[in-house]
């Protein structure tokens, strides 16, 4: 009997690349890595095509706009991207019988919470990514309701850009650096991600519905960057300020802690607090890392 297939789209970005680094560790599958270029997501008939070809299993939608504050002057491609092509690799999905892992985000929410958001929580997007990818959820639902959506949120990786490897590079060529600290969440490392991603797919059962993923804990962008800046000896002060003092075109959540329970429990996975996990991400950036 053949190997399962897996279709990563959005193989270029940071959970795609920490897929394809992982994929070696789960042989019984086979994996198409899919970038932009690979298979344009929302032009049906090729994205059909693909699928008439190839019979996936599995595909673990990982392409996204995540331009937060661009989307704001790019609501069309936002949508296209975020919205529009979930909606088609969902309908793709349903009629080839192939299962659908569709990423999605903590910014659904408005922040306005003061406990940690479950899946079922009522949404409600202050700028236009999150407005975008919760269209992207609905669609998903509407088209395939066999779906499994994994919201996520403050993503980092050795690869990619983002917030670690941005205060790493900012805190060697500076004395002090100004991070919002009303802003509270939990970070997520992408390879961590990958790897829950690939667990629930290694499954027999299958469990339809939205899910939260994000590391352990509960810390502000601040106490985030003020344990990178200790572990890798950094002399830099980083100062606390409000996000009324960094303004941005997008808004963003003032808390948009996720909780992750129904997902540990439905697929037995344990999830990594948030600073053991940034120091896996240390080290694979060859930085010394003072554990």
């Amino acid at each position: 009997m053949s190997q399962p297939l897996v279709i990563v789209t959005g193989a270029n970005g940071q959970l795609g690349k920490e897929l394809r680094a992982l994929a070696s560790s789960y042989p019984s599958f086979r994996f198409v890595f899919l970038g932009r270029e690979d298979l344009p997501i929302h032009h049906f008939p090729l994205v059909r095509n693909f699928f008439e070809a190839y019979h996936p299993a599995f595909c673990i939608n990982c392409a996204a706009y995540t331009a937060v504050d661009k989307a704001e002057s790019e609501k069309d491609v936002a949508f296209l991207v975020n919205a529009e092509s979930v909606g088609v690799l969902a309908a793709v999905c349903k009629e080839f019988g192939t299962r659908l892992v569709h990423i999605s985000t903590d910014y659904v929410f408005d922040g306005s919470s003061e406990t940690p958001y479950l899946p079922n929580a009522t949404t409600g997007p202050i700028n236009t990514y999150g407005t975008s990818k919760l269209e992207g959820e609905q669609l998903c639902l509407k088209e395939n309701p066999d779906s499994l959506i994994i919201r996520t949120s403050w993503v980092y990786s050795e690869f990619g850009n983002n917030f670690v490897k941005t205060m790493v590079k900012l805190m060697s060529q500076r004395e002090s650096l100004n991070v919002v600290d009303d802003q509270i969440g939990a970070p997520t490392y992408a390879a961590d991600l990958a790897n829950a991603i690939l667990s629930i797919i290694s499954q027999q059962q299958w469990k339809p519905g939205i899910y939260h993923y994000s590391n352990q804990g509960k810390i502000s962008w601040y106490q985030f960057a003020q344990a990178i800046a200790r572990h890798i000896h950094s002399n830099c002060k980083v100062n606390p300020i409000p996000s009324s003092a960094y303004p941005t075109p997008a808004r963003r959540p003032s808390f948009s802690l996720l909780d992750t329970t129904s997902l540990q429990q439905d697929f037995r996975i344990q999830i990594p607090g948030w600073e053991e996990s940034l120091l896996n991400c240390l080290r694979k950036l060859d930085l010394p890392v003072k554990g």
